[in-house]
């Protein structure tokens, strides 16, 4: 009985988690931010104490829950439609490098040292603070980064070159198998996709562990 307690309790765990990581929204687990973390470690903490606790049933897991998980939701409207709450509930952007000068100010408030900030600006492509115009460190923990402009990758308009269309990839095959809701979005049917594998000398769809298409360079395969 109480292997089958747990049993039950953790797949009801795991459904309502579910089903209030998907009511969220997806920027909730793009976008952690410290509050956000804390939540997450509660969410934790209550569906444990459920399974481990035997004074702690289902029905108290679920409220708690459901509860706190009522308070994340009311608390992303508020910060969609009061604009001043979003500071304060969500945090907001700091500069940490402003016209290519450290702000030690900016960066003793975010609890950031000069180890942390060239890590963030590595994981960007950036080795030398000489090389940053604005750096910005979002809600999330993570940095944006502007560069200077002698250290800009050059664009196409900097060459006067025409502009291309930009067309949409999309995964047909993975893994040997067709993604039908793909191959109707490009507008094509599985006829067309085997005459396509013919064409490369590839007779069977089984053969492909990958393949996507974009309307500008068409049919890219890989076989396993």
């Amino acid at each position: 009985m109480e292997y089958g307690a747990i049993l039950l309790e953790t797949f009801f765990g795991f459904i309502i988690l579910f089903i209030l990581a998907k009511s969220l929204g997806k920027t909730q687990i793009k976008q952690l931010t410290a509050f956000d973390f804390i939540s997450v470690l509660i969410l934790g903490e209550l569906v444990g104490n459920g399974l481990y606790d035997k004074e702690v049933g289902i029905l108290h897991m679920g409220f708690a829950v459901i509860l706190w998980g009522v308070l994340l939701y009311v608390t992303e409207i508020i910060t969609q439609k009061y604009k001043k709450s979003r500071s304060l509930l969500e945090g907001s952007p700091s500069i940490m490098i402003h016209k290519g000068k450290i702000q030690r100010e900016q960066m003793r408030k975010a609890k950031l040292d000069m180890n942390q900030l060239l890590h963030l600006l590595r994981s960007k492509g950036v080795f030398s603070v000489k090389e940053v115009e604005y750096a910005i460190l979002e809600t999330d923990g993570t940095v944006s980064v502007l560069k200077k402009t002698n250290y800009q990758s050059p664009v196409r308009k900097d060459f006067n070159l025409p502009l291309e269309s930009v067309a949409l990839t999309f995964m047909i095959i993975n893994d040997g198998e067709i993604l039908y809701d793909n191959l109707s979005e490009i507008g094509y049917d599985k006829a067309w996709l085997e005459e396509e594998l013919k064409k490369e000398e590839v007779y069977s769809i089984r053969d492909v562990f990958y393949a996507e298409y974009d309307k500008n360079n068409g049919l890219y395969i890989q076989g396993f």
